[in-house]
């Protein structure tokens, strides 16, 4: 099963899924806005542009798990040799860096009211760049390298070196003094922000995950095609 992959019948399923995902983005999207625009109070210090949380912070979250993912399955291409592992991170990888901008951007524009700044070296902004500056050596190699076993095992590497990046983006707020206030969202402690504000949060976090599934099914049926109309039954 790890050294085998039929596009054909791969390429059934996955034509089919952007439709339906798309309009399941469309419906938790609106929802999402809703309750972070309109229903979810502003907060007692920030005020209203707390609600740049609500992209922020999901885009950040989806960024962080895309690359952990693309780490995962990059070990997983060294250790397997099975090349849909790799073909799956570079269409995973867009959506990635595209959420990883989106995170820049928008933490720069809640930092102008909150801190008065735009940007600052400040541990998590800093090593999130890192991380965007690991996403674009990652496309980079695709489009460099033209030699297909060469640029797997190129942004295998970048992948795995990467990675070393993603606790230190997680607990940089817990290793060092930061502007960053420390997580208030917690899966093995308690979470310290308001329901109020989780719910929208989550809401968010979903339509994201969803919109970046779509662009991966999207990326990932054209490479597809791609191996279809070079007559390859299998990678």
């Amino acid at each position: 099963m790890l050294k085998f992959f039929e596009p054909n019948k791969i390429f059934q399923i996955t034509s089919k899924a952007p439709k339906y995902i798309l309009v399941l983005f469309i419906i938790v999207l609106s929802i999402g806005l809703s309750e972070s625009l309109i229903l979810s109070p502003e907060d007692y210090k920030q005020g209203h542009s707390v609600r740049i949380m609500y992209v922020h912070v999901p885009s950040a979250w989806i960024s962080l798990g895309i690359f952990s993912v693309i780490a995962f399955l990059s070990l997983g291409s060294f250790i397997f040799k099975n090349k849909n592992f790799s073909l799956i991170c570079k269409s995973l990888a867009p959506s990635g860096f595209v959420f990883n901008i989106i995170a820049l951007v928008t933490g720069a524009i809640w930092g102008k009211p909150t801190w008065g700044t735009w940007w600052a070296w400040d541990a998590r902004i800093t090593s999130m760049l890192i991380l965007a500056l690991f996403y674009g050596m990652y496309l980079l190699s695709w489009r460099i390298f033209r030699n297909k076993e060469q640029v797997i095992k190129i942004t295998s590497i970048i992948a795995i070196v990467g990675a070393v990046n993603v606790p230190i983006i997680k607990f940089s707020v817990d290793w060092w003094s930061t502007l960053h206030q420390a997580s208030s969202v917690n899966i093995l402690s308690k979470t310290t922000i308001h329901p109020s504000m989780l719910l929208p949060l989550a809401i968010m976090t979903a339509a994201f995950a969803l919109f970046s599934i779509l662009i991966f099914l999207m990326k990932y049926n054209t490479e597809l095609i791609k191996i279809k109309n070079k007559g390859l039954d299998r990678l």
